[in-house]
């Protein structure tokens, strides 16, 4: 009569995943796609091990995707000028390594990927917009833990960044 927990448990991961699309800023938004693009790696290096080959596929396809569809995408080359030109090749550079990697099914392609995907998020992560500290300090203070570090709280309210008309 009523779903398993489990599918429970996968409609709300979707429904916080979905409002947190919806309230992120551009640069968050390219920071859940670099988070997005590991955790499907990470699926996909499981499944090799596991010797599940369909499963492989897909996670691997999902990492493409979002590399191709969502970072690559993103790259405004006329404003970016080299970096973003670059950046656009390492992208390419990326998705192919993974289609061999999903083709030869070799974990040493997707690890190397992974650590591309690392450098860049954590690059990425170095020019957060200073109104987006602002903001992670106020949304954090309520969560300030007794030993005086923020801790993340999936339920906690936040700070509307909404204006008001």
């Amino acid at each position: 009569m009523f779903g398993s927990a489990q599918n429970g448990a996968k409609a709300y991961a979707k429904v916080g995943m979905e409002t947190g699309v919806i309230a992120a800023n551009p640069h968050k938004l390219i920071v859940m796609l670099f988070e997005g693009a590991q955790i499907a790696l990470m699926t996909a290096l499981q499944q090799m091990k596991a010797g599940n080959i369909a499963a492989k596929g897909q996670a691997i396809s999902k990492a493409i995707m979002i590399i191709d569809n969502g970072l690559r995408a993103s790259l405004d080359k006329s404003v970016g000028g080299d970096i973003a030109i670059k950046l656009d090749a390492l992208y390419e550079y990326m998705s192919n390594q993974l289609l061999n990697a999903n083709l030869k099914n070799d974990p040493a392609l997707v690890e190397e990927v992974q650590g591309l995907l690392e450098e860049i998020k954590g690059a990425w992560l170095a020019i957060t917009p200073p109104e987006q500290n602002v903001q992670n300090l106020m949304s954090n203070s309520s969560t300030i833990q007794q030993n005086g570090t923020a801790a993340y709280d999936a339920l906690a309210p936040r700070t509307s960044t909404l204006m008001k008309a």
